[in-house]
């Protein structure tokens, strides 16, 4: 029988069929059985959506995160105490900040000391509810050092230090309910009442700061009997020397014992963050991956279907002339328009996703343009492969056969 149709097929006129004939004979099926047609392609367009929308957000988060580093600048070194291997704790040596002061890249050095005492809204708040805020003495540079701003009132000055004057982190401000200055607004700081004249803006490389009531050090010297002592020194070098100073940062200050001097830069703290993002972006991927190709198993499976619904039609073409080409064509074909289908909602819904998400955190909207063409372009190939099989199936049937099936 198979080659009375190959003999059919090479006698006589040959059968032709225009790309304009197969889009139109190919779009009947999904036309016909919109619903199941509908299904299919929602696994390719979860797939395709998930990756854009992963590849977008992962983009913009990026983005955001450089534009940070480039306002905070990667130059900031903490420099700390470190374990010691004594019995007793570590301390930063009290001239540590003008040993630093002495290196030549360096440009700026503040310090700050942690004071022990409670940080209240009134003194007749329980003494055990700090909030987990902590009061610190620092340079009057410091927020130089952290290229931090102020958010209301203004920051320490040499006038203000000598006074019961604060600065406020925005966090510490927060717990503490002081949403508005005023200029009698003060607080209970170590059994004494500061005034508040300043609050500042989040700092992304020092959050300690931003849980903390910042006054000066004359000011902690003569109301809360505070002997300077140095706990972490900020300190500003010239980008490109920056790793040159912290290799050399031990040993400057603390000579006898360098290795109880713990240097670290903040901004690998960012960079670390990135990472930690760039390992979930690796997850998702993999997750739309898996959507993507559960959504090629449901186009192969209906287009298998779809090969055993229309055995009839497919005898009644091979029959009027068609050749086992223009079968394979008019399924695949078919198989393609369901999954471009997939992946154009895909890829508009990965967009919205993106776009959406990044407004709420305020990113700028960065989606790269392998996300958009590679999305369509897997979701055109996971189509002619779900399709490759149902159309060999469909072609191979012989006319005789496929039309005295029921």
């Amino acid at each position: 029988m198979g080659r009375k149709d190959n003999l059919r097929e090479n006698s006589g006129p040959r059968s032709r069929l225009s790309i304009g004939d197969t889009l139109r004979t190919a779009s009947t099926g999904p036309r016909s059985r919109k619903l199941r047609s509908a299904l299919s392609a929602l696994g390719i367009t979860i797939g395709i959506a998930a990756l854009v929308s992963v590849l977008g957000l992962s983009s913009s988060s990026s983005a955001d995160l450089i534009r940070e580093l480039d306002a905070l600048g990667t130059n900031l070194l903490t420099v700390e105490a470190g374990q010691s291997f004594g019995s007793g704790n570590s301390s930063l040596p009290i001239d540590a900040p003008a040993r630093i002061r002495r290196i030549d890249p360096v440009y700026e050095v503040a310090a700050v000391s942690k004071i022990g005492g409670g940080v209240y809204r009134s003194d007749l708040i329980d003494e055990g509810r700090t909030q987990g805020l902590t009061i610190i003495a620092a340079d009057l540079n410091l927020l130089d050092a952290q290229q931090g701003s102020i958010s209301q009132g203004q920051y320490l000055t040499s006038a203000l230090q000598d006074f019961p004057t604060v600065v406020l982190g925005s966090v510490a401000a927060e717990r503490l309910g002081i949403t508005q200055l005023a200029p009698t607004r003060s607080i209970w700081l170590g059994g004494e009442w500061f005034v508040v004249v300043g609050i500042l803006n989040p700092l992304p490389l020092a959050a300690d700061l931003d849980r903390a009531a910042i006054i000066g050090y004359p000011a902690a010297a003569q109301y809360l009997d505070y002997e300077y002592e140095p706990d972490i020194i900020y300190v500003r070098a010239r980008a490109e020397h920056v790793l040159d100073v912290r290799s050399v940062m031990s040993a400057t200050v603390n000579p006898e014992k360098p290795e109880e001097v713990e240097v670290s830069r903040a901004s690998d703290v960012l960079e670390a963050r990135a990472a930690a993002e760039s390992a979930f972006t690796n997850l998702f991927l993999g997750l739309g991956v898996v959507a993507l190709l559960v959504g090629g198993i449901g186009i192969a499976n209906v287009m298998v279907i779809a090969v055993i619904e229309r055995r009839n039609e497919i005898g009644l073409r091979r029959a009027l002339g068609a050749t086992r080409f223009h079968i394979a064509m008019q399924f695949l074909t078919e198989s393609f328009f369901l999954s471009a289908a997939g992946g154009f909602a895909g890829v508009m819904l990965g967009i919205g996703v993106t776009v959406g998400y990044a407004i709420l955190q305020d990113w700028a909207v960065v989606i790269p343009s392998y996300a958009l063409f590679g999305g369509f372009g897997s979701s055109l190939l996971i189509g002619g492969l779900a399709g490759l099989y149902p159309s060999v199936r469909a072609a191979s049937m012989s006319p005789t056969e496929a039309l005295r099936t029921r």
